[in-house]
């Protein structure tokens, strides 16, 4: 007691103390001290950069990934206002548009110290990260609180939700100046603020989400008429930390183990043979959502083997997903519970294999492990710093083909957009129809179907799932199924191994929204329940606005069901 006692007068002394200072020192500016000169308005925008603003979705809100036996607020259908997750996002992202308005009020003050063209610049990376974040708000709230100014303290305790509607007529102008007026590129330096290729996919992003198909078309093929961005070579490597600032990235956030941006979650998606806890996996759906190499699904291809599921799929299938029995993270990967020695690339040795749950409880729950942008980097510090990708532009071209899917106006340069991504993928000339399974499909109802699959297998881990489930309406469907798991060894000896039918039973069916069905193997006794998921359409298309906000401000409506 006395030791807190002695804590709590420091603590009192040292901020009475303080009482006199000033309190906006220059290295950290303020509206009062800030924007005198061109350098410190590049601090102010660099600032607006920082990766804690760039919010993500997560995949294991989806039913891409799990998480062992374990569900999220969103999953598990206990989200609320009073979810960190909510109350974190939304104050973080209203702190970025503070910040943005802030900025751009004091750039409206300034007369003849900055040019016109580095004013209209300096404009646009700040509307642009305000649309950005009330991108973020409207497509995860709904109707939002909504404001261009800067607002007092006591009247933001009292403004109510603005129609999302016309939130998103805002988004469009902001990004639409950005557009005029950001660069085209920044000449090589390793500057990574906005582009105008970036405005015109963030425009083509929030409309496809809001169902503005024609402006989702028109800003995509403005995004590639630039002629400014490819397809990277490797889609495997472009994930890895050893590639910074890919020919195909539109927008990135740069990160840096040496400057301590990097993220924290390494070891959750390592092996356990070096020393990771395979905490995350991706999930039965993912891995059957990739189709085989004659481009159909595995419940309609010949060259699909439950038994050997990894063989004669679309080559991200083993980009995304560790296959068995090849090297990973410097050992051989093989979750078979018959495998209690695995191979030690290093050292040369066979050793005790912690991958099969036969030796370590903890290993993949499911048997699966990513791959995707997790390489030997991860396990020599766990520590790794690969470009947070916001844009790139297989993104852009999936996007413009989705919008004219939509709109029915389907032509040969949807099919060519399709099938870029594609044959990127099998590493051949999109023109090499022989070597890949190109796209010839008319039909809108087939093509949509072909679009969503595409999606998923191309953007696996990069947060893009959970808005697509939401604004497709699949949710419900998905997000109501139950999350499965490979049997406990000797259950996993017994009715799968010791009869041939390690490591799938069966094929599951596939419906034409891309969704396996694993009811069968599971009624049948081949898989684990591991956890239930649970989604409630009439409320969890929307989050909820944070509990605290609603108490501070009677004018500020909750949204329905929560």
């Amino acid at each position: 007691m006395k030791i807190k006692l002695i804590y709590t007068l420091l603590v009192l002394l040292v901020f009475t103390a303080c009482a006199d200072l000033d309190l906006s020192p220059l290295s950290e500016g303020s509206s009062e001290n800030w924007y005198s000169d061109e350098t410190e308005i590049e601090m102010a925008i660099n600032d607006l950069y920082r990766e804690v603003f760039w919010k993500a979705d997560d995949d294991l809100w989806t039913d891409d990934m799990l998480n062992r036996d374990a569900t999220t607020a969103i999953t598990g259908g206990t989200l609320s206002g009073e979810d960190v997750t909510v109350s974190t996002w939304w104050g973080h992202i209203y702190k970025a548009i503070t910040r943005a308005n802030t900025l751009l009020k004091n750039l409206d003050e300034i007369t003849d110290e900055v040019s016109a063209d580095n004013l209209n610049k300096y404009k646009a990376n700040a509307r642009f990260n305000r649309a950005s974040q009330y991108s973020i708000l409207i497509s995860h709230w709904g109707d939002v609180i909504f404001s261009t100014e800067i607002i007092g303290l006591d009247e933001s305790f009292t403004m109510s939700r603005t129609d999302k509607e016309v939130i998103l007529q805002q988004i469009y102008e902001d990004y639409d100046f950005s557009a005029t007026y950001l660069p085209l590129n920044y000449g090589g330096s390793e500057n990574q603020q906005a582009t105008k290729g970036a405005a015109l996919a963030m425009k083509a992003r929030i409309a496809l989400y809001m169902g503005d198909f024609d402006i989702a078309r028109d800003a995509a093929k403005a995004c590639m008429d630039l002629g400014q961005y490819v397809l990277a070579a490797d889609y495997g490597k472009m994930f890895l930390s050893s590639t910074k600032n890919s020919e195909e990235a539109i927008f990135v956030i740069p990160r840096s183990v040496e400057l301590g941006v990097a993220p924290t979650y390494c070891k959750g998606f390592a092996t356990r043979n070096p020393g990771g806890y395979a905490r995350y996996s991706p999930s039965y759906e993912l891995f059957s959502s990739y189709l085989c190499t004659d481009g159909l699904p595995i419940d309609e291809s010949a060259l699909y083997d439950p038994h050997n599921p990894f063989v004669n799929r679309d080559p991200r299938c083993t980009e995304t997903i560790v296959e068995f029995q090849t090297r990973h993270l410097g050992y051989m990967y093989q979750p078979h519970p018959d495998s209690l020695t695995c191979y030690n690339f290093g050292s040369g040795t066979y050793v005790k294999n912690n991958d099969s749950r036969a030796n370590n409880q903890y290993a993949a729950f499911n048997g699966l492990v990513y791959k995707k942008g997790i390489d030997e980097d991860y396990t020599d510090d766990w520590k790794t710093d690969p470009d947070r990708i916001v844009m790139r532009y297989a993104d852009v071209l999936l996007m413009y083909a989705e919008a004219k899917i939509e709109l029915n106006d389907i032509d040969q340069s949807v099919l060519d957009a399709i099938n870029q991504v594609r044959a990127r993928a099998y590493k051949v000339d999109v023109e090499d129809v022989a070597s890949y399974p190109s796209v010839t499909a008319t039909d809108q109802a087939e093509l949509r179907t072909i679009i969503r699959t595409e999606r998923r297998m191309e953007f696996a881990l990069e947060g893009l799932r959970y808005m697509d489930i939401l604004r497709w309406k699949l949710a419900e469907q998905v997000l109501n199924l139950p999350i499965y798991g490979v049997l406990d060894p000797e259950e996993a000896r017994e009715k799968l191994v010791n009869t041939g039918l390690w490591f799938f039973a069966s094929t599951p069916e596939i419906d034409e929204n891309g969704i396996a069905d694993f009811s069968s193997m599971y009624n049948n006794g081949y898989l684990k329940l591991l956890a239930l998921r649970v989604f409630d359409p009439e409320k969890n298309y929307l989050w909820p606005i944070p509990s605290k906000e609603i108490l501070i401000n009677e004018n500020l409506v909750q949204n329905e069901g929560y």
